[in-house]
């Protein structure tokens, strides 16, 4: 459905349960991916907790997996999945620090002194406004940097009000260079490809075709919003949205629906 071939299927947590029951496990595995995309790709048993295989795990993605091909020319955007204020309680005026804001860069690069946008901010007299900020100081890895491109987790930090990132406020968010980020939207059109079973119950369900007025949990980059399907016309569907998101046509989005009393990926 979302075009992923290469895959590689880790068995974690090997290291709480006996040999018999690891195996017995690998086995289900086999049987759960027989007839997919995975139905011949590896299964490696790990530990993440001990760091067992974790090694041989590196190296079948190495070998396995084709890194996606960056252009560092593109503009910038960056997916944030967290937000901080890094100030300790009771700090004087004059040694405050600015907001910083975590996640990964999808494309471009940001370096030191950069002038970057995060839509959607917050409201302001009934309107969303954008946040600007200028970058002063850029981690990855653990280590001071003054250029980042994309993968892996990155810091940012910034000149805005700490009270703007505290407690991961601007999780959910954009952030790109100036002006280069699009509207924000409370509602969008979409082709919707459902998969042929609904995902992580115990008995296999059908997925049953979408509703009028049905809620769906949307996850967009690292946003989670609830869209309420206003028209739906074979595989298009029209949702209108709880919380806006800032998104670009051909972005890929995931849809769960309520099965029970938990949302479950369709």
């Amino acid at each position: 459905v979302i075009g992923v071939k290469d895959v590689i299927v880790v068995q974690n947590k090997i290291d709480i349960v006996s040999k018999e029951r690891a195996i017995e496990s690998y086995n289900e595995i086999k049987e759960f991916v027989k007839g997919t995309c995975a139905e011949d790709a590896l299964i490696i048993p790990v530990s993440a907790q001990q760091g067992a295989n974790v090694d041989i795990l590196i190296e079948a993605m190495l070998k396995q997996i084709q890194p996606p091909e960056r252009n560092l020319d593109d503009t910038a955007l960056m997916h944030v999945a967290r937000s901080f204020d890094i100030n300790k309680p009771g700090s004087g005026a004059d040694k405050i620090k600015g907001g910083v804001i975590g996640g990964t860069l999808v494309q471009g690069k940001f370096k030191l002194g950069d002038t970057i946008e995060i839509r959607p901010g917050p409201t302001n007299n009934g309107k969303r406004v954008t946040l600007k900020s200028e970058i002063i100081g850029l981690e990855a890895n653990g280590e001071q940097v003054e250029e980042i491109g994309p993968g892996g987790l990155v810091g940012i930090a910034t000149k805005l009000d700490p009270s703007l990132t505290k407690s991961d406020s601007l999780s959910g968010t954009v952030a790109g260079e100036e002006g280069t980020l699009t509207e924000v939207l409370d509602s969008f059109s979409m082709e919707a490809n459902l998969l042929d079973r609904v995902v992580g119950t115990k008995e296999e369900r059908e997925v049953a075709p979408i509703k009028i007025k049905e809620p769906l949990m949307i996850n967009c980059g690292t946003t989670t919003t609830i869209g309420v399907v206003t028209s739906t016309k074979k595989d298009n569907v029209d949702v209108a949205l709880k919380l806006p998101v800032c998104a670009s046509p051909g972005d890929r989005v995931a849809l769960s629906r309520r099965v029970g009393a938990r949302w479950r990926l369709i």
